[in-house]
């Protein structure tokens, strides 16, 4: 055996590059802060202050996410700042489809060997989101786990927490036949479909990271790198002004799967596929895979991020607040009667 004094750091974790990494992102966490936050980043426990005098029944909602298999791209391309926007993007559309305001975020980092820079970049990206959903990020975990990871690889998670009056609970349990169904446009695959889009893209179609995607006109990697749009504050807008009898978040699932989750029993969802041009990178997904409507549907977005069900009454003035908060939006159909007695949605 030798004589050599073992170290943390001989195991391959860097206790010095970690305290570098907190220095670094100290201003990019506090950017986020919002009055109620009580605490400086390096605490056990973040602690925020909910000022339930502004509530009469304040309910809080959790969400949490991750990215998914669209972190590959960020490793091909060595482009990190990013991620972390879709890092909160997936948590807090979550919530806010339910009412609530989202409050503060909490991120976990992994990888086998802490690089500061990069995880630097990655936490620019969780601020910038925090900036844009109004949440405060009060604190997170980064791991170091030497051969956990392969090389320059890492993982990310989130957590969000907001607030909704009881009474104000969005839960599509008022969704009634003849409500209008209006889509926000999404920004692109936000953060579903990419083990998919990256077999066409780059195994059948044979385009290099760096390749310009046929009829998009732009690299794989700008278009599959654009951030998941945040729709926390549009929603949260006309909420202060309208009903909104329900809210569906587009991931996973696509519409097909993602809408029946907030219709109530003898309802569906009739969707007119003209009435929005979908996005040309769907358009060269489905033709250099030779994909099918159906599972283009229940496997992508298709550029419709969110879908909210409201009451005819008031389409002309929530399409006209839409615009004014810079949202592109499109009536894209109606709730009908389910004859079979179940939730279902049916393209037209």
């Amino acid at each position: 055996m030798g004589s050599k004094r073992m170290t943390y750091k001989d195991a391959g974790v860097d206790i010095a590059a970690g305290n570098s990494f907190v220095s670094m992102i100290k201003p990019l966490v506090k950017a986020t802060f919002r009055p109620e936050v009580m605490t400086e980043i390096g605490g056990f426990g973040g602690l925020f202050s909910l000022n339930t005098s502004k509530y009469k029944h304040p309910v809080l909602v959790s969400g949490t996410d991750g990215v998914g298999t669209k972190l590959k791209l960020a490793f091909l391309t060595d482009r990190h700042d990013t991620v972390g926007i879709d890092l909160v993007a997936m948590c807090v559309n979550d919530i806010v489809v339910q009412g609530a305001e989202p409050l503060f975020f909490l991120d976990y980092l992994a990888t086998g060997h802490l690089e500061p820079a990069k995880a630097a970049d990655i936490v620019k990206g969780i601020s910038a989101g925090c900036i844009q959903a109004g949440c405060a990020l009060i604190g997170g975990e980064t791991a170091e786990m030497p051969g956990f990871y392969a090389a320059g690889e890492y993982d990310i998670a989130g957590f969000a927490v907001g607030v909704v009056e009881r009474d104000n609970i969005i839960d599509g349990s008022s969704i009634t036949v003849g409500n209008t169904l209006i889509g926000l446009a999404s920004s692109g695959l936000h953060s579903n479909g990419y083990s998919l889009a990256r077999k066409v893209l780059m195994e059948r179609m044979a385009l290099p990271i760096d390749g310009i995607i046929p009829g998009v006109e732009k690299s794989v990697a700008d278009e599959l790198l654009t951030p998941t749009r945040i729709y926390a504050k549009s929603v949260l807008n006309l909420l202060r002004d309208f009903s909104v009898n329900g809210i569906a978040h587009i991931t996973g699932g696509g519409l097909l799967e993602n809408i029946p989750r907030i219709l109530p029993n003898g309802c569906k969802a009739l969707i007119n596929r003209t009435s929005w041009e979908m996005p040309a990178i769907f358009r060269a997904l489905q033709d250099g895979g030779n994909i099918d409507d159906e599972e283009m549907f229940r496997t992508f977005n298709c550029g419709i991020g969110m879908v909210l069900a409201v009451p005819n009454r008031d389409i002309d003035e929530i399409m006209i607040r839409l615009s004014g908060l810079h949202e592109q939006a499109f009536v894209i159909g109606e709730i009908a009667k389910c004859e079979h007695g179940k939730e279902c949605v049916e393209l037209v």
